[in-house]
């Protein structure tokens, strides 16, 4: 890897930081990207974590000092994503991707209509809404799938936690926000351990990028609660319908 190179990785790190703390699918910016510079998928797949780890690290203290984030109370709905993450990383070894892609990006432009048309629910949230046991068991459901794709493929995930925390836990978008990165952070160190036994992660790539992460992730966290949850949402809309048509390959 060249100066160039290494160059390009950090700016790329910065966008995808910003993105994925906003929303989400930054990886669709720097996993094509390793790719592009010669690394296996795999090795590209594994490389990618090093740099979300560093990205929710940073974004996750911000939150915290910020109070937006109050991890004891969140773990009920973090366990699960680890379950589903070690699981995710262990298929990721071995699986092909593609029928996955394209469920995916039909998913993501589902879920853009879904975000357009109930903006109330996306701002607000609704306060309460996992007071029952039932309710709880099915977020524990919805997020352990989550997390095996989390663990498998990254990319997007975020996109996917948002909807989850938003629609299903009842979160307004500034919390859900804070929220999802204390879940990528979590369940991105358990995924690590499998592609660290795999031998797929490349040292220097992965610390050129996790510069670039963690310096978005900082301006975007910082700057979160002063955007507000209307605005993130707009942020949100144009994130999930390029995703999603670019995981379908229509661009």
């Amino acid at each position: 890897m060249d100066f160039h190179q290494a160059l390009l990785l950090i700016l790329a790190g910065i966008a995808a930081g910003v993105i994925n703390t906003f929303a989400g699918s930054g990886s669709l910016i720097t996993l094509p990207l390793l790719m592009f510079m010669g690394l296996p998928p795999a090795v590209a797949n594994g490389t990618n974590r090093i740099g979300v780890v560093f990205q929710n690290l940073v974004a996750t203290g911000n939150f915290i000092r910020q109070k937006e984030l109050q991890p004891r109370q969140e773990w009920p709905l973090i366990i699960p994503t680890l379950f589903g993450s070690l699981l995710g990383a262990a298929l990721a070894v071995e699986i092909k991707e593609d029928i996955l892609n394209y469920f995916i990006g039909g998913l993501l432009v589902v879920m853009f209509f879904v975000i357009l048309l109930k903006p109330t629910t996306w701002i607000k949230g609704k306060a309460g809404k996992m007071k029952t046991s039932k309710s709880k068991w099915i977020n524990s459901l919805i997020f352990f799938f989550i997390g095996i794709y989390g663990g498998f493929i990254q990319a997007g995930v975020g996109l996917f936690l948002l909807s989850g925390l938003v629609l299903g836990a009842g979160y307004d978008l500034v919390r859900a926000n804070a929220v999802k990165v204390l879940m990528v952070l979590a369940f991105t160190l358990v995924a690590m351990v499998v592609f660290l036994s795999a031998g797929q992660i490349a040292w220097s790539y992965g610390l050129c990028l996790a510069a670039g992460n963690a310096l978005g992730a900082w301006f975007a966290s910082k700057y979160a609660n002063k955007i507000g949850a209307k605005n993130i949402r707009y942020i949100l809309l144009a994130v999930v319908l390029f995703s999603g048509l670019k995981v379908l390959g229509l661009f």
